[in-house]
């Protein structure tokens, strides 16, 4: 049997890999979990309750929901139904909802519950094409998933011969889905990617790593984003048993639960967690901090080839004592973690590797179904710092400029509505320009250095790639995000949102006094103590690029706020905008213009 069809998925499951959990999902204290024939019928009983509903093939139906069981069901049914997908993220604004669901002329929205459907309320009866919202937990005035499921087998009889017809006559070319990506500018575009676009990814990324039948994984990335759901099916091709968790709150408890073999991520989430082990150290004493911090040192230092004898004797004693509870923490059977999402910080690769939870990174972007590239999990294809080789199948070039260009199957069918648009970064030879600046390691290894569009030019005519810069920034526990400015100035300037919450303990073991976190950063020693960290970074960087004035400001930038994308850029235009101000000043300071 061949997959070139995403509900193809449902029937390689039961004939490759039977087993009680092909996914589960948490529902209170009690984990439900589907076999792979569940999860057959029961796609098949959506497909029939959506045809009962009215629905026809090419239709749009959106899910606004964290990651569970029923995001699958929906998913695949609409599939097999010939309908397209609409995912939305569950975090975004009011306007952005209204857009999506307008521009998409969605017919029906599934979302998790209450409060996602407070979010879409005062939009959703504005726009002329949604029939019906229905929700996955009880959510008073709306219909409830389980109704749609009773819908459709009142109506399997009337419908199967229908489903199946449908079913047959999809092409692996036609359109599954509309992903609208996070924009960090203007409005969001609906990138239109068909069956055949992912299943080539999926197909191509199979041998990067060798778990599959018998491991489990968690996920808790968006499934809405490419990335997340592309590797979502990637699992379920692979035989691997999906635990999904929507709350990410309960991450840290889950984790040690479920006990997973593999994990998606994105470099946040990992400096976080790094971040988390670190304070925990130093709140140690005497020996067992001094030991807590050789081993991380001795883990800073890692190489996958080359260390002597000595070194890796070192390691499995810093491994027995320090690095076995780093493991445990996470579970204790995590053999790999994808990143992905963001640049990753090379020192956090060295660490996690030392401490036995390797971390392989890769590239790509939503109109590219999403990988272009990546480090496989085995010693002689990794090399830190890069996004690893061009997967199999897709072609990669470096123009004049040093932007990306990619060519394959896995390019988009283009924007929705946006052919325009699509012309921009879809060339008459079929590459797709994805705006990012990179090169190739020893002909091998793709490595990326900036956006095109965000590298900027200071008077004197030196170019500044400012998302380099920001990354070493935010090396430092005191600095949560920085935003690195000075288009057009003599010099290079940052606004940094500190992380409160270690700034906030550090004032308390300094006895600093504070009301407020406007009045914390107005602190001189608070200001002196993150102006050093930025020093320090200075030494790392050539003259042009170093930071030198800082402005702190007093609010955490989040994707509920604003500030981020729903995959945490920095939405550079609305930053520019609020801190406007801010900006001025910096170069109004001693007559700089």
């Amino acid at each position: 049997m061949e997959i070139t069809r995403i509900f193809e998925l449902l029937d390689w499951n039961i004939k490759n890999y039977p087993r009680e959990v092909s996914m589960a999902g948490r529902y209170g204290t009690e984990w439900i979990t589907w076999s792979p024939e569940r999860y057959r019928d029961e796609v098949n009983l959506v497909s029939y309750g959506l045809l009962a509903m009215g629905l026809k093939r090419g239709d749009r139906v959106a899910t606004i929901t964290g990651n569970r069981p029923e995001w699958n069901l929906v998913d695949m049914a609409l599939a097999q139904a010939g309908m397209i997908h609409v995912p939305v993220y569950p975090t975004i604004g009011t306007e952005e909802y209204d857009y999506i669901l307008r521009h998409s002329d969605v017919k029906v929205i599934f979302i998790s519950n209450g409060p996602i459907y407070k979010k879409i309320a005062e939009v959703v009866p504005s726009i002329p094409t949604v029939m019906e919202v229905i929700s996955f937990d009880s959510t008073a005035g709306l219909r409830q998933f389980s109704e749609i499921l009773e819908q459709g087998r009142e109506h399997e009889e009337r419908f199967r011969e229908e489903l199946n017809s449908i079913r047959d006559s999809i092409q692996p070319s036609d359109l599954l889905t509309i992903i609208y990506t996070s924009g960090t500018t203007g409005n969001p575009k609906g990138v239109m990617l068909s069956h055949s676009n992912l299943v080539s990814n999926v197909l191509a990324i199979n041998d990067i790593h060798p778990l599959g039948y018998g491991h489990r994984a968690m996920s808790f990335l968006p499934l809405c984003h490419v990335y997340e759901r592309m590797v979502n099916y990637h699992f379920q091709f692979k035989g691997i048993s999906i635990y999904y968790i929507e709350n990410m709150a309960s991450l840290t408890d889950l984790i040690k639960e479920v006990k997973p073999h593999v994990m998606n991520t994105v470099p946040r989430l990992l400096e976080k967690i790094y971040d988390g082990i670190i304070n925990k150290g130093k709140n140690l004493t005497g020996v067992k901090k001094k030991l807590f911090f050789w081993a991380v040192n001795l883990g800073l230092r890692y190489e996958l080839s080359g260390k002597g004898p000595l070194y890796k004797l070192k390691l499995a004693i810093a491994g027995r004592l320090i690095f076995s509870k780093w493991r445990e923490a996470l579970g204790g059977e995590l053999i790999i973690v994808v990143s992905g999402g963001a640049a990753l910080q090379p020192r956090l690769e060295r660490v996690f590797w030392a401490a036995g939870i390797p971390v392989i990174e890769g590239y790509g972007l939503t109109e590219s179904s999403p990988v272009i590239a990546v480090n496989p999990f085995r010693k002689g294809d990794v090399m830190f710092g890069t996004v690893g080789p061009v997967i199999n199948g897709v072609e990669v070039k470096i123009a004049e400029d040093g932007e990306i260009l990619t060519r394959g199957p896995h390019i988009m069918m283009g924007y929705y509505n946006e052919p325009e648009l699509t012309r921009e970064v879809i060339d008459s030879e079929g590459w797709l320009h994805t705006g990012d600046i990179g090169t190739m390691v020893e002909g091998r290894w793709l490595k990326i250095t900036d956006r095109k569009k965000e590298i900027f030019k200071l008077s004197a005519g030196k170019y500044i790639a400012p998302q380099a810069i920001e990354n070493k920034l935010k090396e430092s526990f005191f600095i949560e995000q920085a935003m690195v400015v000075g288009e057009n100035q003599k010099f290079a300037s940052a606004l940094v949102s500190p992380n409160f919450q270690f700034l906030h303990d550090w004032c308390s073991h300094n006895q600093i006094q504070y009301r407020d976190n406007m009045e914390l950063i107005a602190n001189r020693s608070v200001i002196t103590r993150i102006g050093q960290e930025v020093t320090d970074i200075n030494k790392m960087l050539g003259f042009h690029e170093q930071i030198k004035r800082i402005r702190l400001v007093a609010e955490e930038w989040t994707p509920v706020t604003g500030e981020l994308s729903p995959t945490l850029k920095l939405k550079r235009n609305l930053l520019h905008k609020n801190y406007g101000d801010l900006i001025q000043e910096i170069y109004r300071m001693n007559g700089d213009q």
